[in-house]
């Protein structure tokens, strides 16, 4: 509550999206809404998302490379933005120099300077605002994948070596110091307990949501979950005279509940432009196909095996494997345009190579027929499907596969010759193996190539192409 001597300052925030635009024009409507009342009420606001607001399994995103997500920023009305790694390595080094260009907020990434040499750099590690007299320091970090960032030409600090550089320069011009962080909640967690002077982290990355905050020490964590489903609002109460923090109140709003008269009719009237755009941007035609190529996510079909071909061939690798579930559908006679392709093979997966023994393929071979992952319903590591789906390979066969449950050496012929359990294969498959829990072998391995910027669609459309 305002006196003479307090004031309110009202942040506002959004995190991981993702393309999610369902709930935008709410969202939007609300964010109106919220400001509308904090004028009137003589408060000042803030307006931050918090990275990964581009995904490119939306055709938005895809047919405008992001560009059509940073319109809806600024028309919304943002202040600053930080970026995730659906930004920074989604999308190729050029792609990511143009993203911002025409931004009319701030973009703040303490971590990786958006710039080309002798260029003026997009974006600035922190940036001051100034607020009824009050100074709040507000720091970008984004989650750092070396390798990732390495392979589009990027260089990319460690974050926390980062904020220990920035955090005493923005502390002793601040007020108020907050960071922008999309580095998921044990990292947001870790930050709090090891510098002090950080008031607030509006937190990503791992889509946490804290409904009311969550002080570590003396610093509030936030976090709105994902894909828009709440809007984030932080109440600062500060003493005007003393420029010191009195109160600081952390709140969300559940979006869907919220009465459909708060859509903002301008966001759906700019959303439905953009979508008519990028439909024709991506009507493109790549192919004119014979007959149908239809999918089948539990049996031999003839579409995952084009596509495995055709990975083992971009690859130049000796042997190619993927998952039957990384195509949503077939593709039918006829016509075939990127839209085609996009809707079937929508995920931001990256083709790669990986080395390994013989023994280890086996390994590999055996994980990838076992009735648990075949059938494995999952979201995450840049899968949009809904199961992984039976293994396909190139230039890998197994003989009696449909008789047996577990494969030996004998079992398994490579470019038509036995699998030598001591030699190194060349492996080409795709980068959602080399996290997480599904191909440990694959995770574990320590010889990896990641193709980038390219995704998976882009190998079936070159192999489209080719036909």
């Amino acid at each position: 509550m305002e006196t003479n001597q307090t004031k309110n300052i009202r942040l506002f925030h959004t995190n991981d999206i993702h393309s999610h635009f369902e709930t935008w024009p709410t969202i939007v409507g609300l964010l109106k809404s919220k400001r509308e009342l904090a004028r009137i009420n003589g408060e000042s606001t803030l307006t931050f998302d918090i990275g990964d607001f581009v995904d490119r399994f939306h055709p938005i995103s895809e047919a405008t490379l992001g560009k059509g997500n940073v319109s809806l920023l600024n028309e919304a009305g943002y202040n600053a933005i930080t970026i995730g790694n659906n930004e920074g390595i989604t999308l190729s080094k050029e792609e990511l120099l143009k993203l911002y260009e025409n931004a009319n907020f701030d973009v703040l990434i303490g971590n990786l300077s958006i710039s080309e040499e002798h260029s003026q750099s997009i974006s600035k590690p922190y940036q001051i605002y100034e607020v009824d007299g009050m100074k709040l320091g507000v720091i970008g970090l984004t989650v750092a994948y070396p390798v990732f960032y390495e392979a589009l030409g990027w260089c990319i600090s460690e974050p926390f070596k980062t904020l220990n550089e920035i955090l005493p320069i923005v502390r002793e011009k601040s007020d108020v110091v907050m960071i922008l962080s999309h580095l998921g909640m044990k990292e947001d967690q870790r930050i709090a307990e090891q510098f002090s002077g950080i008031d607030i982290i509006l937190g990503a990355h791992t889509h946490h949501l804290f409904p009311n905050g969550e002080y570590v020490g003396g610093t509030l964590l936030c976090g709105t979950g994902k894909h828009g489903k709440y809007l984030g609002e932080v109440l600062i109460t500060v003493n005007q005279e003393t420029k010191t923090v009195i109160n600081v109140d952390a709140s969300v709003i559940e979006v869907h509940k919220v009465p459909r008269y708060y859509q903002d009719e301008m966001t759906k009237r700019s959303l439905m432009k953009l979508m008519r755009l990028s439909e024709e941007i991506l009507s493109e035609p790549v192919a004119i196909l014979s007959d149908h190529l239809n999918v089948n996510w539990f049996k031999d079909s003839p579409l995952p095996t084009l596509l495995a071909e055709a990975l083992k061939k971009w690859t130049n690798s000796e042997v190619s494997m993927i998952n039957s579930g990384i195509l949503l559908d077939g593709l039918t006679k006829g016509i075939v345009n990127k839209g085609h392709v996009h809707r079937i093979c929508p995920h931001p997966i990256n083709p790669c190579i990986v080395y390994l023994s013989g023994d280890e393929l086996l390994d590999v071979i055996n994980r990838g027929e076992e009735k648990e992952l075949v059938h494995l319903k999952m979201k995450g590591f840049g899968f949009r499907g809904k199961v992984i789906g039976r293994m396909v390979y190139g230039g890998i066969t197994i003989r009696n596969r449909h008789k047996k449950t577990h494969f030996f050496k004998e079992d398994i012929y490579i470019n038509g010759v036995m699998l030598d359990l001591n030699r190194i294969y060349e492996v080409g498959t795709l980068d959602l193996f080399t996290f997480g829990h599904l191909l440990p072998t694959i995770r574990d391995s320590a010889n990896k190539r990641y193709f980038m910027p390219e995704f998976i669609r882009d190998v079936l459309l070159w192999a489209l192409k080719s036909m």
